[in-house]
């Protein structure tokens, strides 16, 4: 079936017409956390069957946008990898985030919520006068996930997976993560209610909340 197009010789149309489908930007979402395998993409887009996935992800690699790759052994799974033209939608997202975050509310019972969701964020939330100088790598552990963050002179860089090395470590579970996105929580009541856990450097960690929320630890 041909694709649909606006026809419109207008760049936000043309740009539509490649990623303005249903779930094709939560699948870019994914893939700027790092490489995903079929079943990894699956697992975290609820809702979307196999047949759609397998549909939007060859729209996107004829795009140019996604490429798949192979991982090293041990492991040597197939995985889907953002291209260089994929990566450069992750301001577009921001931005649509940034203004989504003002209409998010607090999650709703029937809301799915995965801990990845709330790790992208953190790096188009970040205060980014805060993070100028700043060289740390930050590993978040909610629940049974890992990520980290790396710092480097005002850009917040997300990863999926857990740091060498890291100047903080911290802990807490998925509900957690939804208040704090939500900000419903702050991150300092977080830590004084003990739902938040920090170790590692006590400058990293007044790096953190200043950088992420905004708060003085102090």
């Amino acid at each position: 079936m041909a694709r649909r197009s606006y026809e419109q010789f207008c760049s936000l149309a043309t740009a539509l017409d490649v990623v303005g489908e249903r779930w094709t930007l939560l699948i870019v979402r994914e893939l700027l956390l790092g490489p995903r395998r079929f079943t990894d993409l699956l697992d975290g887009l609820p809702g979307m069957g196999r047949n759609l996935l397998s549909a939007r992800l060859q729209h996107l690699e004829a795009e140019g946008l996604v490429r798949r790759d192979r991982l090293p052994p041990p492991a040597a799974s197939s995985v889907y990898v953002l291209t260089e033209a994929g990566i450069s939608l992750g301001p577009a997202l921001a931005e649509l985030g940034r203004w989504g975050v003002e209409r998010l509310g607090e999650r709703r019972p029937e809301q799915t919520f995965r801990p990845a969701w709330g790790m992208f964020p953190l790096s188009y939330m970040a205060d980014r006068e805060a993070a100028r100088g700043v060289h740390e790598t930050w590993e978040f552990r909610i629940d049974e996930a890992t990520f980290t963050l790396r710092v480097a002179d005002g850009r917040v860089v997300p990863i999926a997976g857990p740091a060498q090395d890291p100047d903080l470590v911290v802990r807490m579970d998925t509900n957690t993560l939804a208040a704090l996105f939500s900000q419903s929580l702050s991150a300092m009541e977080a830590l004084a209610s003990g739902r938040v856990t920090a170790e590692g450097s006590p400058e990293a960690l007044q790096h953190a909340v200043a950088i992420l929320a905004g708060d003085d630890p102090t």
